[in-house]
């Protein structure tokens, strides 16, 4: 349950709108502190940094996620989450290789778009298995990366935006909420967020579709600052704790009145 979390950091932030302009920048970095309850779960990172693919100039990002030494002891986690997308977001490959407990996974994603399809390819049962997919389609990590390029400024509280990922399979017909804006706390000091709530099944996991809050910076850099899961046992919570090489300055301030 409690790297779940790292999906998640890349899953609730998933919209979408084609864009010209790049909200980052190859050496971005963050970092996220995970508790569950008054524990410290473990951390999630997300690397940027530009490769080639096919001979042609792609982004890498890469996702971790560990559990720390305390929650180790209970169950150990070790996620591995890839994702190569050219300049216009379009996801290339996909790779998700996570440890968790006894639960492996290793699979790989090719994406091809003129064809729409997409491969999986289990590394771990060696199979590979062919889909069908609809135009624009994202993984669970170019999502993320993609909609940083929207123009928030034109949101409202009660607009849904909405986006296909394709994860475990299975094509999602994702959507979101806007919810508004507010000045939070962070460890840096306050700043303005986007608050965004991200729909998701209610399961064994989440008390209710509405169980999700992000609040992601409202500013040309749209990075998450907050997560919030209220679970069927506990809640857990994702907040960010580093950041560097970000493309624009993002404004923190030891006030909040510095905002009003």
């Amino acid at each position: 349950m409690k790297l779940k979390m790292l999906s998640l950091l890349f899953l609730l932030t998933g919209m979408f709108f084609d864009s010209p302009a790049q909200a980052y920048q190859e050496g971005e970095f963050l970092k996220f502190r995970i508790h569950y309850f008054f524990v410290n779960a473990g951390y999630a990172t997300l690397k940027l940094e530009k490769t080639v693919l096919a001979g042609k100039p792609v982004y890498h990002a890469i996702g971790k996620g560990k559990s720390s030494s305390f929650s180790a002891l209970v169950m150990k986690i070790n996620d591995v989450y890839e994702s190569y997308f050219d300049e216009q977001n379009r996801p290339l490959r996909f790779i998700r290789n996570i440890q968790e407990g006894n639960y492996r996974k290793n699979v790989e994603y090719i994406f091809h778009h003129d064809t729409r399809t997409l491969q999986v390819i289990d590394k771990l049962r060696n199979e590979v298995k062919t889909f069908k997919v609809p135009p624009g389609i994202q993984d669970l990590v170019s999502v993320y990366y993609a909609m940083r390029n929207v123009d928030t400024s034109q949101l409202k509280p009660g607009d849904f935006i909405s986006q296909d990922i394709f994860f475990d399979e299975k094509v999602h017909h994702f959507k979101m909420k806007i919810l508004g804006r507010e000045i939070i706390k962070t460890k840096f000091g306050y700043t303005r967020a986007l608050v965004l709530r991200p729909y998701v099944v209610a399961d064994r996991v989440f008390r209710e579709e509405e169980s999700l809050t992000v609040w992601v910076s409202d500013d040309e850099n749209k990075i998450p600052l907050l997560i919030e899961a209220k679970l069927l046992v506990g809640s857990i919570k994702a907040d960010l704790v580093k950041y560097k090489n970000l493309k624009y300055p993002i404004r923190f301030t030891k006030h909040r009145s510095d905002w009003e």
